[in-house]
């Protein structure tokens, strides 16, 4: 014959106690932890044994039996986390709102912005306090981003457009993302370039000699990644117009061709529209002003640079033409599509948020 364990005393709940526990369970803000607690006593006061709540809510006998425990000895102060072994906290809450406060809201008097040390010695405080403030909140005052907003009056129309080419392409038709890329230049450096070694980046002399410039008109197909390219000495109406020939050459004549470009004057000229006029399956989508963002071919221009341009060396401009063929070359053996993910919806309720902001800075 088993003899019985202890009798467990019986948990009840008052109406107030069971409103705040309810609510620390549906609020979203409440910390994980607590709402976890929460919820067991919640299960205990309706009368379930210790092991059918910790059935019910995925945890271990014990912590149910933890956290009944103090709920009965503290009540709702004792789902608290008790005090962990330490030093004392030296920060007072009246130092913390003043360093974010005046971090937020303030401008040292010889600077743009704060560092830690400037900051703690107006303010009276460690380097390292403030540190450990900027840290615990996300503050950067060392970093700026920059932004444009389009003041096209067509923006929204612009942005449905060419949003809408890239999630749901027309059917038997090309999608082509056009742009040039101007003013590359052929650079070389004035000194040999120090290779690579253990514990040692690579070196290159700051100064450069120009060998001269050259423009890459690009269109990459949406749909698979490949790119055509063509490089010209000059960037005009006159180069454009050759490269939608070459366009018209290397797409299949039974597809229509949409051009997603920017509002740059080249692609408007009298030419340039005699010659769409005769090319009907060319169909031009221009994105908004200030926002070659949405065009995915400069996604693929950065590549370009990163990758070749950015750390290229050469002596002449066909040098710099003939690496750049080859890099697209390289790249159309293995094409990798950029896929566009953002619904025009989304776009612009984050430009609706960024206006918010400004109109309600203040400045």
């Amino acid at each position: 014959m088993t003899r019985p364990g202890p009798r467990i005393p019986p948990l009840t709940l008052s109406d107030a106690e069971r409103e705040v526990l309810e609510g620390w369970v549906r609020r979203r803000s409440t910390a994980q932890a607590l709402a976890l607690r929460s919820r067991i006593v919640l299960e205990c006061a309706q009368g379930h044994a210790i092991l059918e709540v910790a059935r019910r809510l995925g945890v271990a006998a014990d912590t149910v039996r933890t956290w009944r425990r103090r709920f009965l000895a503290h009540r709702l102060e004792g789902l608290a986390d008790e005090p962990r072994p330490g030093a004392p906290r030296k920060i007072s809450d009246a130092d913390v709102e003043r360093v974010i406060v005046t971090t937020l809201e303030k401008a040292p008097p010889n600077a743009t912005h704060w560092s830690t040390r400037s900051l703690a010695a107006a303010l009276g405080m460690s380097q390292t306090t403030v540190s450990r403030i900027w840290r615990a909140f996300g503050l950067q005052p060392h970093r700026s981003q920059t932004f444009k907003l389009s003041t096209d009056p067509f923006f929204i129309d612009k942005v449905r457009d060419v949003v809408g080419l890239y999630l749901d392409p027309p059917e038997r038709a090309l999608v082509l993302a056009v742009d040039e890329k101007s003013q590359i230049q052929a650079l070389d450096r004035s000194q040999p370039v120090l290779p690579m070694m253990p514990g040692v980046p690579e070196r290159r002399s700051h100064d450069y000699v120009r060998a001269g410039t050259t423009t890459l008109f690009a269109a990459l197909d949406t749909a698979t990644g490949k790119v055509i390219g063509s490089l010209h000495r000059r960037h005009r109406a006159i180069e454009f117009r050759k490269f939608l020939v070459k366009l018209d050459a290397q797409v299949p004549a039974d597809l229509d061709v949409h051009l997603i470009l920017d509002n740059y004057a080249t692609h408007k000229t009298p030419a340039v529209r005699k010659w769409l006029a005769a090319h009907p399956r060319f169909h031009l989508h221009f994105t908004p002003t200030s926002s070659s963002w949405l065009n995915l071919v400069e996604r693929w221009f950065a590549e370009l640079t990163a990758k070749k341009l950015r750390r290229g060396v050469h002596r002449s401009v066909q040098a710099l033409e003939r690496d750049i063929r080859m890099w697209i070359a390289d790249w159309n053996d293995n094409p990798r599509p950029f896929v566009w993910t953002k619904t025009a919806d989304e776009i612009l309720d984050k430009v609706a948020t960024y206006c918010r902001r400004i109109s309600d800075s203040g400045h």
